[in-house]
């Protein structure tokens, strides 16, 4: 068969374009726990040769080459050139190519503390080791075909998970459900390719036709998958850097109570002084598994004095920043003037707003009547009865997760480069199905194709250069 065609040279593509050309043997070292005192430390190297070191500096019962791999022995850490014991050790044996990195790995397991760490590793790294790069175990893992790019940063995203949630969502990107989901995209495009290539080397057999309807029919289906991945990015960003909730209203309505009450902490100081809270007050706060910054600020009113009014004046900017605002209304006192004021100020920002109505158990129905008439949808708790909280928590959850994503069973995506690269991926067939509308060939209709399974690739690491790599994994820490 003839190759005239150079969208089939991406089918004989390997597994991860970098790895021939990135394989390293040298020898890496790192501490992989945090640093600070502590049960244990944890020293990683990984390289060819790392053995010899091993048995170089740990003194333990029989010989370390043959000890079986996967395998944790009792010893201590020598420096040979002093005769020096440095730390009663546990000491783990792993052989390639069932490691992390796929090379030979040895663990060792110190008593914490910086200066016991530090101590070994720079022992190691006297004996031919050299300090690891940020994330450059990882970095190895992918290069070595262990892993792809998507679960590579699945792994930061574990590290980094702040709710249950957030770590469910990165564990599924770990075990390669969303791998799984794009290597089955990049495959329908690439034998769309390799079904394009045979009508071109084949002219004679005249089945152009036929290959341009098959290729709109499946360019159809991947763009509805596409628009699914795209659309769930939104509750999946949150999930991986939460939200900023501002809780505005007038002073005394029950901001900093609410505050208090949905982190479970005194945070905030609450008085029946009106005027109290003069600062933006913040508290991470976890609800039904969302990250939330709780942004508690000054009530809203004509200030009284030089301190209040750049409290005032914070809260206003926070309005503009928040990704949603909580306005508290006093049912105690039910609607008055400055709640008009307020509610004038956030009218702009009604879409990202929810009203609440605090103080239930000290109002009559006459005054939340009134409330519901300007504002319809309102919900009603008591911080000092604990009501309607509940409900308030679902309704954040609602506003977070319009599309009612269920994070057990759908694939969804959380990192900023894998949309803008699935939004680019959409262009590209959209652009296909322009190109077979406007009776374009199909070797210019390839091209669109290529294109797309280009920045699939891109994604998952077989289409990537390595000063993206080396972007991505630059933001690991050291010793992962």
């Amino acid at each position: 068969m003839g190759n005239r065609c150079p969208f089939f040279s991406l089918i004989n593509k390997g597994d991860n374009m970098l790895s021939k050309n990135n394989q390293q043997s040298d020898i890496i070292a790192a501490v992989s726990t945090a640093i600070g005192n502590a049960g244990i430390s944890i020293i990683r190297m990984s390289g060819e040769g790392v053995f010899d070191i091993a048995s170089t500096i740990f003194k333990g019962k029989g010989n370390f080459f043959e000890y079986p791999s996967h395998t944790i022995h009792y010893g201590k850490i020598v420096d040979p050139g002093k005769d020096e014991i440095i730390d009663e050790v546990l000491i783990t044996k792993m052989v390639s190519p069932r490691t992390y990195t796929t090379e030979d790995v040895v663990e060792i397991n110190c008593h914490g503390g910086y200066v016991t760490a530090k101590r070994i590793l720079d022992l190691l790294i006297r004996h031919g080791a050299r300090p690891a790069e940020a994330g450059e175990f990882t970095k190895r893992a992918f290069l070595n075909g262990r892993i792809d790019l998507v679960q590579a940063e699945a792994i930061m995203d574990l590290i980094g998970s702040i709710t249950e949630k957030s770590s469910t969502v990165a564990v599924t990107q770990l075990e390669g459900r969303l791998s799984q989901k794009l290597n089955s995209i990049r495959k329908k495009l690439i034998e769309i390719l390799a079904e394009i290539e045979v009508n071109l080397d084949y002219p004679e057999y005249d089945f152009e036709e036929v290959t341009i309807s098959k290729c709109v029919d499946i360019v159809n289906e991947i763009i509805v998958e596409l628009e699914s991945l795209i659309e769930s990015f939104d509750y999946g960003k949150v999930l991986r850097e939460g939200i900023n909730v501002a809780i505005i209203g007038k002073p005394n309505a029950g901001k900093s109570s609410l505050l208090n009450r949905l982190s479970g902490k005194n945070r905030a100081i609450v008085t029946d002084i009106p005027g109290t809270t003069r600062d933006v007050l913040e508290e991470y706060v976890n609800i039904r598994g969302i990250p939330i910054n709780l942004l508690d600020t000054a009530g809203l009113r004509e200030a009284t004095d030089e301190v209040e009014k750049i409290g005032v004046e914070k809260a206003l900017e926070v309005i503009n920043t928040a990704d949603l605002i909580l306005f508290v209304l006093d049912g105690q006192t039910g609607f008055e003037k400055t709640d008009q004021d307020i509610l004038q100020n956030v009218s702009k920002f009604k879409e990202k707003t929810l009203f609440i109505v605090n103080k239930t158990d000290k109002t009559d129905e006459r005054k939340l009547k009134e409330i519901r008439q300007i504002i319809p949808e309102v919900i009603e708790i008591s911080v000092l009865e604990d009501s309607g909280i509940d409900v308030l928590e679902k309704a954040i959850q609602n506003y977070v997760n319009k599309t009612e994503i269920d994070t057990q069973n759908q694939v969804i995506i959380t990192n900023a480069r894998h949309k803008k690269l699935l939004a680019e991926t959409l262009d590209s067939l959209k652009s296909v199905l322009f190109a077979a509308d406007g009776g374009m060939t199909l070797d210019l209709i390839a091209m669109d194709i290529k294109e797309a399974a280009e920045k699939i690739g891109n994604i998952t690491g077989h289409e990537i250069s390595e000063e993206v790599v080396m972007n991505i994994f630059e933001r690991f820490c050291i010793g992962k």
